[in-house]
């Protein structure tokens, strides 16, 4: 479902994915608002995205740690969107999160308590209405803990158990929801990372996968169909073996 009539809310749009999601649905001719805490990031955007595709693009503050503001934010909007994409979330430093009480629950509220809780709300008023996507950004470190980031690896798991409950709650409601799962992706949160270019996507690479997907009403993406057999060859990977890998 994506056209003239549609109406795509981003949050974290001024992500570098969010920014490729906003083109890839404005060529595709939908009217957008973004969503970001700073807001006034996104103006620039909004004007190019306005005269490069002739579409409408609304501009909404959106502090998605702030709990409490979730129904009002929702509330500015007015009539619920029929497509919602959540693309927050923060790597962080694993070494600091295992020495930092807060900057480990930094890490778990930006990237499952407070997307869930969002999604959530979003996810009432579509179920009221009887129509509408949903589509979170979690990651393939969810799909089994490791070392190297288990404490946001875990906050990326709990993302994806929320996203299959809902998806199995909204399920003949007119709803539906997608989990994506992108692995590597170039962006500034990588920055400086030596990624793998067979395993790496750029932000446009992740948008047109997500559009694709959600237009086809997929449950589960993920962007590079490797990270399929990768992450299933790790999460069968017996406990004792794995134990002495550092992955």
């Amino acid at each position: 479902m994506t056209g003239k009539s549609s109406t795509v809310l981003i949050v974290g749009a001024a992500s570098d994915i969010g920014r490729a999601l906003a083109r890839e649905y404005a060529k595709a001719g939908a009217s957008l608002i973004l969503a970001a805490r700073r807001v006034e990031r996104l103006a620039p955007d909004a004007e190019d995205l306005k005269l490069r595709h002739g579409t409408t693009v609304r501009l909404a503050e959106c502090d998605l740690l702030d709990l409490a503001g979730h129904e009002r934010f929702l509330d500015t909007l007015g009539e619920p969107p029929d497509i919602a994409l959540c693309v927050v979330g923060l790597l962080g430093q694993q070494q600091a999160a295992e020495a930092d009480a807060a900057a480990a629950d930094l890490i778990m509220r930006s990237n499952y308590n407070a997307p869930a809780l969002l999604l959530n709300a979003v996810a009432a008023r579509m179920e009221r209405r009887g129509s509408g996507h949903i589509v979170g950004i979690s990651s393939v470190a969810g799909d089994r803990g490791r070392a190297s980031n288990y404490v946001y690896g875990s906050a990326k798991a709990g993302f994806t158990a929320f996203l299959s409950g809902l998806r199995n709650r909204l399920a003949g409601k007119g709803v539906a929801v997608l989990t994506v799962k992108p692995g590597f992706v170039d962006t500034r949160m990588t920055e400086g990372m030596a990624l793998p270019p067979l395993l790496t996507a750029k932000p446009i690479e992740v948008a047109q996968a997500v559009r694709r997907a959600q237009e086809r009403g997929r449950d589960v993406l993920y962007v590079r169909p490797i990270w399929r057999v990768i992450m299933l060859v790790i999460r069968l990977l017996p406990e004792g073996l794995f134990k002495r890998m550092r992955i």
